[in-house]
């Protein structure tokens, strides 16, 4: 099966086909270094993760570059400097706070079982360069050479009026995004949609030299940034773009704008794919409800669900869920990814990982877009198979198709995994071992008098406490035997 991905620009998934089978190039908007990243953040970064595994499956290793930058020139970054460091210079503070939270980041998304992209550019290296790589000056003076940009009061920007299928990504005509638009308005625009590609830097703000002549030291705008970036490491049109949804616009339009108009080119990338929304336990995360979560506070602290989660049970939490779909991030998805990791672990328990065997239906399902629901089912039943006594299944075969899809979705470490969690277990089977055995007898004393109602009641309430049961057939005596898991 070839690899079929959903096109936000076409609005249709299509077969992939690179540009150059050699060199598939892939971009990802990457973080704005001045906070822990929370738990929306970390979707894009293992969707993208699993698709780099997928391309590096079918065209090689050596063979796909993925760009995901970091973003450390802003606003909220100098706000938090500030703040933080506020006996420092500015620019001192923000080195300071850019270079922890960067260090934050690496170390949380490496537990979520990520791969290091090829680069990792930060915007600042990126703004004026020496060695004719493409940087965001020249990509302005490009854009005001052209007739795509103009200059205002000591800022550059976007004549956005210029471009006539603008808002094709997004799927908005010009005057619907006026309509609705908010934006600032400033006497020097000529038009209302029209953004900042420069603009002067305050007094002790991090300046460069300007584009254009523009005699004030300023700084870049956002949008530029990813423009010039990917521009430089993948060349002016490059195979795949991603990030959220909430990227779409205005940053994915613009970057857009800024690329095809300064390159002259039809496209910027021939494939833009978006991940969905994510919300916590039904509601919109944000701090003023109380339910923003970082991937920090789930990895090392109770806070969400009273007690902290592998990153393991993170990644697989967010694949159960299609990317193009919502996600409603709560505690029962987690409880429900641990228990499947226990499930999948325990299958291959004592497995020869030299003896890895590619999955093929596991494969079938990723490249049908990502379906990472599907593929879970398949690991469910290789995990089924691998258990299995039946003379006519093959375990061996199962088990070595199973260790391979583990890897390959990025649960590589599902050992480490397993250790830990035998030993939470098993803390908290000691602490309520009398009270679960008791309820399990009560349990088979009703399936002997064939109360299944009650049986079942204890069954539910038993589930409640994070307590799963097992019933399997003693094959001696015939007798049905209970055991239990702790499943949070």
């Amino acid at each position: 099966m070839a690899l079929k991905l959903y096109n936000t620009l076409t609005r249709q998934k299509a077969e992939f086909t690179p540009i150059d089978r050699k060199n598939v190039r892939m971009y990802v908007c990457g973080p704005t270094v001045y906070d822990f990243a929370h738990i929306g953040n970390a979707r894009p970064v293992i969707v993208f993760d699993v698709l780099f595994r997928l391309l590096r499956h079918i065209y090689g290793a050596d063979h796909v570059t993925y760009v995901r930058n970091i973003t450390d020139v802003d606003d909220k970054i100098n706000a938090r400097a500030a703040r933080d460091y506020p006996d420092l210079p500015l620019n001192e503070a923000i080195r300071k706070v850019t270079t922890a939270t960067e260090k934050q980041f690496h170390d949380d998304i490496a537990a979520l079982g990520g791969l290091p992209p090829t680069f990792e550019p930060r915007a600042t290296e990126y703004i004026r360069r020496g060695d004719g790589r493409e940087d965001m000056v020249s990509l302005i003076e490009a854009l005001v050479k052209r007739g795509h940009a103009y200059v205002a009061e000591d800022h550059v920007l976007f004549d956005v009026a210029s471009m006539p299928d603008y808002g094709r990504l997004s799927n908005r005509s010009l005057d619907e995004m006026e309509a609705g638009a908010r934006v600032e308005v400033a006497p020097y625009k000529k038009g209302p949609m029209d953004f900042v590609l420069w603009k002067p830097s305050k007094p002790g703000e991090p300046a460069w030299p300007s584009p254009c002549g523009i005699a004030a030291p300023g700084r870049p705008g956002w949008h530029i940034e990813c423009s010039a970036m990917s521009g430089a490491l993948l060349g002016d049109v490059f195979d795949i773009h991603g990030g959220g949804i909430d990227l779409t616009f205005p940053h994915h339009e613009n970057e857009i704008a800024q690329s095809r108009c300064a390159h002259g080119t039809s496209v910027m990338a021939n494939y833009w794919m978006h991940n969905g929304f994510l919300q916590v336990e039904g509601e919109k995360m944000s701090k003023s409800l109380g339910n923003f979560v970082t991937i920090n506070e789930l990895l090392r602290t109770s806070k969400f669900g009273g007690r902290e989660w592998p990153g393991e049970v993170l990644r697989l939490a967010m694949l159960m869920t299609h990317y193009r779909q919502p996600i409603d991030w709560t505690e029962k998805t987690l409880r429900e990814a641990r228990l499947n990791l226990l499930k999948w672990t325990d299958a291959v328990r004592g497995a020869d990982r030299r003896n890895k065997k590619v999955a093929p239906e596991i494969i079938a399902a990723i490249e049908n877009d990502l379906n990472t629901p599907e593929a879970i089912g398949e690991i469910h039943r290789l995990a089924k198979l691998a258990k299995s006594s039946d003379g006519e299944d093959n375990p061996v075969e199962a088990m070595n198709q199973l260790v391979w899809a583990l890897d390959f979705l990025g649960f590589g470490d599902y050992q480490r995994f397993l250790k830990e969690s035998n030993a939470l277990d098993q803390a908290t089977k000691t602490a309520i071992q009398d009270v679960v055995d008791k309820k399990i007898a009560a349990r088979l004393e009703a399936r002997k008098r064939k109360d299944f109602a009650e049986s079942d009641r204890i069954r539910d309430e038993l589930a409640k406490m994070g307590i799963a049961l097992k019933d399997t057939k003693n094959k001696e005596t015939g007798e049905i035997e209970t055991t239990w898991e702790v499943t949070r």
